[in-house]
């Protein structure tokens, strides 16, 4: 039986992880939803994988611990590798607060080559605490909530991401045509893309 992570033949188009690391309510999950219709309406495969969805239905039974935030983005970042090495486009809009996490996945994909690109949504606490799409930087005031990411519980940026996207600071349409553009300019889209061996980056969840 063959390993999940082989193929009898390559895609006709590769594919790749798109990361979007931030902070709660910098627009992740926005974002990747806007890039998602442009790829598609490219004529791409694309799948989202959401945080909240993935917690509700993948890794129900894990907390916000250390241990626990760890575990949940090493079993994303496994269901992203395989769908990606099967020419699917994932976007993962995921916090995964830690660097060596993240890191972990990046090295996964890296050594099964598949493309991996990890895009920092860079909005300021100030700016996400006011948005607050889901009521968590409230909660968490209000002392109904602990480990907040970034608030009460660790947060590290990348250091060296593949794109970082100011969402503070324009569109949703204009920041998904940055990531969008990410993808052309590694050679995910476009005539050229068919075949070609794309240049790869390696760079409710709270």
């Amino acid at each position: 039986m063959p390993h999940l992570n082989q193929r009898s033949t390559r895609p006709a188009q590769p594919g790749a992880t798109v990361w979007l690391t931030g902070l709660p309510s910098s627009g992740k999950t926005t974002i990747a939803r806007a890039a998602t219709t442009r790829l598609r309406a490219a004529g791409r495969r694309v799948e989202v994988l959401d945080g909240d969805e993935v917690r509700r239905f993948l890794t129900a039974g894990l907390g916000f611990s250390r241990e626990d935030r760890d575990a949940n983005v090493a079993r994303i970042g496994w269901v992203a590798q395989v769908l990606a090495s099967n020419g699917i486009i994932v976007l993962v809009p995921v916090i995964a607060p830690y660097a060596d996490g993240r890191r972990g996945v990046a090295e996964r994909h890296a050594n099964l080559d598949t493309c991996f690109f990890e895009v920092h949504v860079a909005a300021p606490l100030e700016v996400c605490a006011a948005r607050d799409v889901k009521g968590l930087y409230a909660r968490q005031a209000a002392g109904h909530l602990k480990g907040l990411t970034g608030v009460d519980a660790p947060y590290e940026p990348p250091a060296a991401p593949d794109l970082r996207v100011d969402s503070h600071l324009q569109t949703v349409k204009e920041s998904a045509a940055t990531v969008v553009d990410l993808l052309r300019r590694r050679g995910l889209l476009g005539d050229g893309a068919a075949g070609a061996r794309p240049a790869g980056g390696v760079g409710g969840d709270r």
